[in-house]
């Protein structure tokens, strides 16, 4: 017999429902009437066009070409223009990224932004769906609050169709397919699909795996092995067209003063609700030097994450520590390097650890909430443009210690608040792994003693 919905659970899935209709409509209508919607899609449609015509898509040129060649106009103002320059012809999409949306750049423009645009509402959707089925058992009220605040303000997503509408879900999938033991197949191809396209979104949640140990193990060398197999033709693919392309992806990825993917203060992209939101941009505030704030990043990052893989090693795995293991994750994933907010839609994994923090009671129930609410709210585009419009009317530059200070915990505050919340939910999960130990240790014991 099939188990029916409580009349809790048909409220939430209503309100969840509701607020994927809110993400779509908004997103949509911004994406239509914005001057910069569908960019991010438009560099790799593009980018994938010009493979296809044997031109070189690293090539700003050659991709400017093949742009205006098929009907392409950027803004006619002067800024407009150069930010249409710097996100569509400035290609910063991996070759494998190039060969898997190739069967949609055999379509019109749009037709295929259509069914990307569909593409991402419907594996978001799902995404957190099956977050939610997580979390409702625990605290239904709680993981409910959390996903449709997630939902409801993703509008960005829609409005660049930036790769990361399906490369987080694809990854939230994946992870839900391991741990609940179900459309395992799926969930390998969901996780290979996840590294093609944006690798520093997923890498850390692959890496949890290995270190996982088991069977866990097993299903992401899995999930690698099918990334891999697929990398190989779109590698030779790409190098067969441009030989040098490694070198002018570096050279777009450097990220020069000024350009749109600089996270220092003289970016493009400084004053806009869609910032860096890595600790780069932090660190560049009291020094604009990337062997600077490069180095700080991967140095804070990196012993955090050493300690906690060190962990992750040491300790029995469970379902519920995994969870939270996993919220970390997805806050440190968003630190060392470049992402902006449409990456930070990885937070889905932090809910099931928050509604079972919150179920357990204790002195964690309300740190755990505030501080995964408060990293939603800092990541989310409302919030953002909020803040950007307060730093404009209270006019902030990058100067002077009081306006650092102030951009980095008022206005620019998702660094921080990811910090935050990557360094509370490793603390939890060392101190639940160190309690399990000593209570593991202790049964040993007292049967001896007896």
């Amino acid at each position: 017999m099939k188990r029916r919905f409580t009349s809790t659970e048909r409220k939430s899935l209503l309100c969840l429902l509701l607020s994927g209709a809110i993400m779509v409509v908004w997103g949509s209508l911004i994406a239509i009437h914005s001057d910069a919607g569908g960019w991010d899609f438009k560099a790799i449609f593009y980018g994938t066009h010009s493979l296809m015509r044997h031109s070189d898509p690293y090539n700003p040129a050659a991709m400017q070409q093949t742009y205006e060649s098929e009907g392409g106009r950027c803004p006619s103002n002067p800024d407009g223009e150069n930010l249409c320059r710097q996100a569509v012809f400035v290609c910063v999409n991996l070759p494998t990224a190039l060969f898997l949306i190739a069967p949609l750049a055999l379509l019109p423009w749009k037709a295929a932004w259509l069914l990307w645009l569909s593409s991402i509402a419907a594996s978001f959707m799902l995404a957190s769906l099956i977050m939610w089925a997580v979390a409702k058992n625990q605290a239904p009220k709680v993981s409910i609050l959390l996903i449709c605040l997630m939902l409801c303000d993703a509008e960005i997503v829609f409005e660049l169709g930036n790769l990361a509408g399906i490369a987080v879900s694809f990854c939230v999938i994946a992870v839900w397919c391991f741990l609940e033991d179900r459309f395992v197949p799926a969930g390998i191809l969901c996780l290979a699909i996840s590294l093609l396209l944006k690798p520093h979104d997923a890498a850390l949640v692959w890496l949890y795996f290995v270190l996982a140990g088991g069977v866990y193990r097993r299903r992401a060398f899995q999930a690698m092995g099918v990334a891999v197999a697929l990398a190989l033709p779109a590698l030779l693919w790409v190098s067969h067209v441009s030989p040098q392309w490694w070198q002018e992806l570096h050279a777009h990825i450097a990220a020069p003063h000024g350009s749109l993917n600089d996270p220092g203060p003289r970016s493009l992209s400084f004053d806009s609700a869609d910032y860096v939101i890595s600790l780069q941009a932090v660190f560049s505030l009291f020094q604009d030097d990337p062997r600077f704030y490069n180095l700080a990043s991967y140095l804070t990052c990196g012993a955090l994450l050493c300690a906690g893989a060190a962990r992750v090693i040491q300790s029995r795995f469970t379902k519920r520590n995994a969870w939270i293991a996993l919220a970390a994750i997805a806050a440190f994933s968003m630190l060392p390097m470049y992402h902006r907010n449409h990456d930070a839609k990885l937070l889905l994994l932090a809910v099931p650890a928050c509604a079972i923090l919150w179920a357990e009671g204790g002195r964690l129930k309300w740190p755990a909430g505030a501080i995964t609410t408060a990293a939603i709210l800092a990541t989310a585009d409302v919030p953002s443009a909020a803040l950007l419009v307060m730093m404009k009317s209270l006019n902030v530059s990058a100067a002077g210690l009081f306006n650092k200070m102030l951009i980095v915990f008022l206005l620019h505050p998702a660094p921080m608040v990811l910090l935050t919340m990557g360094v509370f939910y490793l603390w939890v999960f060392f101190r639940r792994t160190a309690q399990e130990k000593q209570e593991s240790v202790a049964r040993q014991i007292q049967p001896a003693m007896v």
